[in-house]
Parts: C-alpha cells; sequence; structure tokens
C-alpha cells in the first residue's frame, strides 16, 4: 500500500528531502509540504515540473499551524520532520501531535540524503544559527584558494521566489542577485563570497546544482545555513561551535548531528566568551566528537571610522536570522558599539512598523538592537520605515552586506564587519584544512 507523506519544512531541507527520498518511490505519495520560520513561504505550489511523475497538480504548500488538520483531512500516514534549528524538546512536541492524530513521525538519516560528489567537498556547518559558519566559510575559501585549488562554493538552500525559476541557480556578479530577485538574507550570505570572486551555487535541485559545480571545480565547498547537515558527502566536516551559547551543541537538532560528525571543530568568539564558557564547549567535543581536531577562533569586528561611535546614541542593526530564530539577544554590532564608547543603544522597538513590530513579537527575546529581516519586500520598506523614525544620532549596521545599499535612509550610517582569525596557541584552520585532505585523499 502506498503510504500518504506530509513533509514538514521551511523552504530548503524539505525540497531536498523529497527530491533525494521520495520523489519517484513508488511507496510514497506526497499530500503536501508545510512551511515555517520564514514568512511569506507558505500558499505556494511545488510544482509538478520539479516533483515529477505521480504530482502532475504539483504538491500545495500549507502554513506548519494546519498539520493536525491536514493529518486528519488526507488520512495521512507518516510525516517527516524536514527543517532545521529546532531545540530537542521543541522537536518532540512536534513529534507528540503527529502521533496523536495517527501518523507515524520521523527524522531522516543524514547520510540517506547525502549526495556523492567526483570532487572533494569540505563542508562547513554549524550547531547554531549565528555561530560564525558564513566568515568560517570564506577563510576555508581563502585557504583552499592558496593551495591553488580552483574552487566554488555551495550554498544550502533558500528558495524563497518562484521555484521553478530558482531550481538552479549560479551567481557569480551583483547583477546576478538583482536578476534573480535575492532577499536582504540570501544577499548576506552571497555577496562576501562574490567580493572574493566566487562562484556560488543555490537552488532546489541539488543532483543538478552538484553536476553544474562540479564541471567548474576542483573542490567543492558546501556552505551549510541554519545548523542543517551537508547535502553532500564531506571528504572534510568543519563544524562551527559558540561560546556565547555553550551547551547548545547538545540541545538542538541538527546541530548535535553536526557535532557528532564532525572532522574539524572550530569554537568561535573565543575572544568574547569567558574560559568557562570555551572549556564547556571544548569538553562536549572532546566527550562526543573525540576523533576531532578542535581550533580555537576569535571574531573581531573592526568598523569604518570608529571615532564616530563614541558619545553617539546608536541604533545596532544586526544579522536577522542570528536574532531569531538564532536565538540570540544581541550581536556583534551591539559588542562593537558598547567598545567604542556608544552613550546609548536605542532600543528600536517603539519606532518598529508593520512586520518589524511582528517580529518583535514573535522573539521577545531580542534585545535593544534591530533584526536586519528582509525576505519579502515588505519586509525591506518596514525596516527601512523604522530605522528612519528611530531617534538615534547613528545607526550601525553589522550585517553581512552593506544595507544602505538597498535601503533609502535618512541617517548617517557605519558599518561594523567581522571575519574570522585563528586564536593564539594553534593549530591553524589551515593546519587542520590541510591534515584533514591528506589524511582523506591517503590510500
Amino acid at each position: 500500500m502506498v503510504e500518504k507523506v506530509i513533509i514538514m519544512g521551511a523552504a530548503g531541507r524539505d525540497f531536498h528531502n523529497f527530491n533525494i527520498y521520495f520523489r519517484g518511490n513508488p511507496r510514497y505519495q506526497v499530500v503536501a509540504f508545510t512551511a515555517t520560520q520564514i514568512p511569506a513561504i507558505e500558499g505556494r505550489l511545488y510544482p509538478p515540473e520539479l516533483a515529477g511523475t505521480g504530482y502532475p497538480q504539483g504538491i500545495p504548500i500549507h502554513p506548519e499551524a494546519e498539520l493536525a488538520g491536514l493529518i486528519k483531512d488526507h488520512r495521512v500516514d507518516l510525516v517527516a520532520f524536514s527543517y532545521s534549528d529546532v531545540p530537542h524538546l521543541e522537536l518532540m512536541h512536534k513529534a507528540s501531535l503527529v502521533m496523536a492524530m495517527g501518523a507515524d513521525f520521523i527524522l531522516i538519516g543524514a547520510t540517506y540524503t547525502m549526495l556523492r560528489s567526483q570532487r572533494p567537498v569540505v563542508s562547513v556547518c554549524a550547531v547554531r544559527t549565528g555561530c560564525g559558519k558564513s566568515q568560517t566559510t570564506r577563510r576555508v575559501c581563502d585557504i583552499l584558494g592558496a593551495m591553488g585549488r580552483r574552487l566554488v562554493v555551495v550554498r544550502h538552500p533558500m528558495p524563497y521566489g518562484d521555484l521553478r525559476r530558482q531550481a538552479v541557480q549560479r551567481f557569480a556578479t551583483y547583477q546576478d542577485l538583482d536578476r534573480q530577485g535575492c532577499t536582504i538574507e540570501e544577499r548576506e550570505e552571497y555577496e562576501p563570497l562574490l567580493e572574493k570572486g566566487l562562484v556560488v551555487y543555490a537552488g532546489v535541485d541539488y543532483a543538478r546544482i552538484l553536476a553544474a559545480a562540479e564541471q567548474e571545480a576542483e573542490v567543492i565547498v558546501w556552505d551549510g545555513g541554519n545548523n542543517d547537515t551537508p547535502f553532500f558527502f564531506p571528504s572534510l566536516h568543519i563544524v562551527v561551535f559558540d561560546p556565547l551559547r555553550a551547551g547548545h551543541e547538545l540541545l538542538y537538532y541538527p546541530g548535535e548531528t553536526n557535532l557528532l560528525m564532525a572532522s574539524v571543530a572550530v569554537i568561535n568568539k573565543v575572544d568574547s566568551a569567558t574560559p568557562a564558557q570555551v572549556e564547556q564547549v571544548r569538553r562536549n567535543i572532546e566527550r562526543h566528537a573525540p576523533a576531532a581536531t578542535v581550533v580555537l577562533a576569535d571574531s573581531p569586528v573592526t568598523v569604518e571610522d570608529p571615532g564616530r561611535i563614541a558619545g553617539q546614541r546608536v541604533l545596532v542593526v544586526e544579522d536577522g536570522p542570528t536574532l531569531t530564530h538564532g536565538g540570540m539577544a544581541f550581536g556583534a554590532g551591539a559588542v562593537a558599539a558598547r567598545r567604542l564608547g556608544a552613550a546609548e543603544l536605542v532600543d528600536p522597538r517603539p519606532f518598529a512598523v508593520g512586520s518589524i513590530a511582528q517580529a518583535f513579537s514573535d522573539y521577545p527575546h531580542i534585545g535593544p538592537v534591530l533584526p536586519a529581516v528582509g525576505y519579502t519586500p515588505r519586509q525591506v520598506s518596514d525596516l527601512a520605515a523604522t530605522i528612519n523614525q528611530a531617534d538615534c544620532d547613528l545607526v550601525l549596521f553589522a550585517t553581512p552586506i552593506q544595507l544602505t545599499r538597498l535601503l533609502a535612509l535618512d541617517k548617517p550610517a557605519l558599518r561594523a564587519r567581522y571575519e574570522y582569525q585563528d586564536h593564539a596557541g594553534g593549530p591553524t584552520l589551515e593546519e587542520a584544512i590541510r591534515r584533514g585532505l591528506a589524511t582523506e585523499a591517503a590510500p
């Protein structure tokens, strides 16, 4: 008998799991996806052109809030959980709901949906959103480039628009970002890599993406997202840890899976965390991934013209996902503003409008900083309006991109940037990569 399936997702891992695990499998009939975490991604259709044989009408995408009703209405047999950065406790609450409605609840094994590449794959993942994975990815690319390796980056998916057009995306220029209508969240991941002259692939169909990437690279760098596991079998699996959230590496799905799989464990933000926090993370790594090489890293923040911050009332704009489902109350921008003598961090809540006010309501843990959420044109407009209404002397952007390119602002602004830096005492990330790739290549 054919089992009816719902895939719980957030516009990324869910589509990949369908493509690799369910599509073309006569045992299953996927009746719906559900969507959460990212605004305005429900109400779409996974198109028949991507869904394949057996889905001439495509597959509808519903809000996750409708899950119980969908299970009942479709007499669903199986629900496959397929998104990331979820507390273990919350995950089991979702499983309990599914089972109470009479369906089975499954988590698909990390390796079941990994594709094998003809090229070496260096994956960079994390145990939580906001650990500093993106800056680590950039450093990995610098190291591989200095080793003479021709590489491309394949990014964890963020297909928030027309899925037909986003099946295979290749980014080499800023014009490619404009042509694809990329959101702020996408630009934050892609632009810093494009600045380095790198080619970035992303999209929906990662078998096709991998085939295209292999045609122009000797090494593929998997740039993970949202603490998910890689879509490709890694030759070297680098996992980034955040001691400012020490212990979270054991409390979130699938971040703990990344911990257990790690070849190289990078403890980032050593320059901001306490020695006790760093030691807690190190002990967890040594206990649960004893074969991993542990690398300590700093995340120094640099600000253009830093003298302008002292004594000013500063509105800090932080990376959006780090604050929202990443669970951080503040980020690098707040740290930099305080260190540089800001008279006040201006609380943006009294000035928040529309979807930005809703974000503060949805994520009440956020401190006196503004999350740069911009998944939709409305959010981008609301973000600009919130900034322009704020009573501040200066805006400090601590986002991976220069948001002033996208927002029309009436206030002076500075940009804070943060990059990977090895912490004194070694081993360095380069040493770990050279050692790891040499081991992989050994007969």
